[in-house]
């Protein structure tokens, strides 16, 4: 059993102060580095100073910097009773794998160890186990290890070895920056000074920080008039630690005004004389406390007898659950968009629908295939059919088969166009989204949206797609920044079998520039290499290119122009079409004879034993010379050339 980590609790929301800046520093660092840098690391304060709050920050901020991360959060109660049900179902070593398998372990309320020497020994071996394995550790305790009572020496020993650092009470600097913080998350404003008089109270905790602030809220809700400094002074009082029923003792006894404040208050809170009170009340302090205004919900206060109470309520938990919705979507799209006010204002609602559909518009798909390279027009050939087979398989199972692939070849042998065309295929599935572009590309994209403060849109871009093709990864080298988005998001796509694929003009381990976690990436799918053409492909690409020209088929030419050795196809077509040009230039037809004269020049000397058809050589006998061998006729016998014809 573990628990989520609270969506609310996060290094943005933290306010920090003096008191818990080492604190939120270490956590940083451990997020952006879990494993390698303070590992234990291990927090220590007072009941509510944030112990947890920082813990849970730590597992949103590693997260988001690496989705594919597994972290797990739990207290230490928790932990034990998982342990003793798997011990009873006979689970022990299954227990164990599962939390040594982590990748990053948070656990809070360590002191509760005390007298539990079973689960000490555990948690040792559970230490040493992930510290061993590079994986993160992180614990949370009211007091620090060398203070929790019968802690094991070597559990001692192991904590210091990290870091312990401590969170302190809040000075009132920080005090100011918490109340105006959650003041403004709640849609309330205050009468100058009013903050500053509850931050001049010393509270012992950012909890009773709070229900100072609750108290205030309260107040000012039930009143018709602001509450100002000195009200605020006189309702805090010197009980402002003080239990609820010592404190409201004391706010009675104050003044008639505060005396008809805690009538009020008392009404809220559960009298029967008027219940509905008490349920505006508590849905006012529910949904404040979940950061959503409820400026709706208080004006039902300001009424005598308000009609449809439960559904007034209803009504604006309805919004709530929208707003949620429009939110997750929205975070979905561009985390960064998703933290507007305006999805904490059921008030507000037409607003947020606006600002959700203008994150849709301009949450527009990474860049896709092109429609130039279809598969079907790729040509085959025994050069290409270990690649060809490959993307096959891939088209037919993505992210299942060869997970990355990587096609490697000289430049002009095809790899774009069947980077394409396997792109184009895999965007026919359906709710499929292939993102395909050149490496330089998608560096340049990520060089603006760092320009444009827009990593975290950039990023949730592409995790977005199903498949991610990147053309010429190679132009990767020495970009240490888009190397780290790339790792990154080549874990993401391999742990949810999404289909990676790249080229390359050599095999990755002899590319230079490139990690070598991102080279062993490379390698640990299938790197499927693109030959030189060989004959059978050029004469295909040949007819094709013929047909496309609207060029008679001459099996002179075809024979003639595939025996030329070329190292692309790109090569090819560039003969074939000096060729083409010289033909129409001429006003003369397109054969091997005007080709060799094109291509060779024009011979000085021809013979004329045995009739010549379009450059082929006749016997004198008539008949056409043997397929298998031919023998083309040059002026120098040095330059004769005799082929064997595969």
């Amino acid at each position: 059993m573990t628990s989520t980590l609270n969506p609310r609790f996060t290094f943005d929301t933290f306010v920090v102060g003096a008191a818990n800046r080492l604190a939120v520093t270490a956590g940083r660092t451990v997020a952006e580095n879990p494993g390698s840098a303070y590992n234990p690391l291990f927090i220590y304060s007072g009941s509510g100073l944030g112990k947890t709050h920082v813990l849970m920050a730590i597992g949103h901020a590693a997260k988001a910097l690496a989705p594919q991360l597994n972290i797990e959060y739990l207290t230490l109660d928790e932990y034990v009773e998982a342990f003793h049900a798997a011990i009873a179902a006979g689970q022990g070593d299954a227990f164990r794998r599962r939390f040594q398998n982590v990748d990053a372990l948070l656990v809070d309320d360590v002191q509760f160890l005390t007298n539990r020497k079973e689960m000490q020994a555990e948690l040792l071996r559970l230490t040493e186990a992930l510290q061993q394995a590079g994986h993160q550790i992180v614990l949370a305790s009211d007091r620090p290890p060398a203070e929790i009572a019968d802690l094991d020496e070597r559990l001692i020993s192991r904590f210091s070895g990290g870091l312990v650092v401590d969170i302190g009470i809040p000075d009132y600097e920080t005090r100011v920056a918490i109340l105006r913080r959650k003041s403004e998350e709640r849609g309330s404003t205050f009468q100058p000074g009013v903050l500053e008089t509850v931050a001049k109270s010393e509270f012992p905790n950012v909890r009773e920080l709070m229900g100072a602030l609750n108290r205030i809220v309260a107040y000012q809700a039930v009143n018709d008039t602001p509450i100002n400094a000195e009200a605020a002074r006189q309702l805090l009082g010197t009980t402002a630690v003080a239990s609820p029923t010592v404190a409201s003792s004391a706010v009675a006894s104050s003044s008639d005004e505060f005396s008809q404040f805690l009538t009020d208050v008392t009404v809220t809170v559960g009298k029967a004389v008027e219940a509905w009170r008490a349920r505006v009340a508590e849905a006012v302090l529910r949904w404040e406390g979940e950061g959503y205004r409820t400026g709706r919900l208080e004006k039902l206060l300001d009424q005598e007898t308000p009609a449809a109470v439960d559904e007034a309520i209803a009504a604006y938990v309805h919004d709530v659950d929208r707003l949620k919705a429009l939110e997750a979507e929205v975070a979905a799209l561009d985390p960064q968009a998703a933290g507007e006010k305006v999805f904490h204002d059921p008030d507000r609602m037409d607003e947020a629908e606006s600002a959700a559909a203008k994150v849709r518009d301009g949450a527009a798909p990474p860049p896709g295939p092109s429609a130039a390279f279809p598969f079907d027009s790729y040509i085959a050939g025994p050069s290409n059919e270990v690649v060809l087979s490959a993307a096959r398989d891939v088209i037919a199972k993505p992210g299942k088969k060869y997970n990355p692939l990587v096609i490697v070849g000289k430049s002009g042998l095809g790899k774009t166009h069947l980077l394409n065309a396997i792109g184009l295929e895999l965007a026919r599935k359906k709710g499929a989204i292939v993102a395909c572009l050149s490496t330089q590309g998608f560096v340049d994209e990520l060089i603006a949206a760092i320009d444009g403060n827009r990593v975290d849109w950039w990023r949730a871009r592409y995790r977005r797609a199903t498949a991610l093709l990147l053309d010429d990864i190679q132009l990767l080298a020495g970009k240490e920044r888009t190397q780290e988005e790339l790792f990154n998001l080549f874990n993401q796509f391999l742990d949810a079998d999404r289909q990676l694929i790249f080229t390359a003009p050599a095999h990755p381990n002899t590319l230079e520039g490139l990690e070598e976690r991102i080279i062993s990436r490379l390698e640990g799918g299938l790197v499927a290499e693109v030959s030189e053409p060989d004959k059978e492909l050029r004469r295909n690409a040949l007819e094709r290119f013929l047909k496309s020209q609207h060029l008679p088929m001459d099996v002179a030419l075809l024979d003639y122009l595939a025996d030329r050795p070329t190292d692309s196809v790109r090569s090819l077509t560039g003969i074939v079409q000096r060729v083409v040009e010289a033909a129409a230039a001429q006003d003369a037809p397109v054969n091997a004879g005007l080709a060799r004269d094109v291509l060779e020049g024009s011979p000085s000397a021809r013979r004329t034993t045995g009739l010549r058809t379009s450059g082929i050589v006749v016997s004198s006998a008539g008949g056409v010379r043997s397929r298998e061998k031919m023998v083309w006729d040059w002026p120098a016998s040095s330059d004769r050339v005799i082929e064997e014809l595969r």
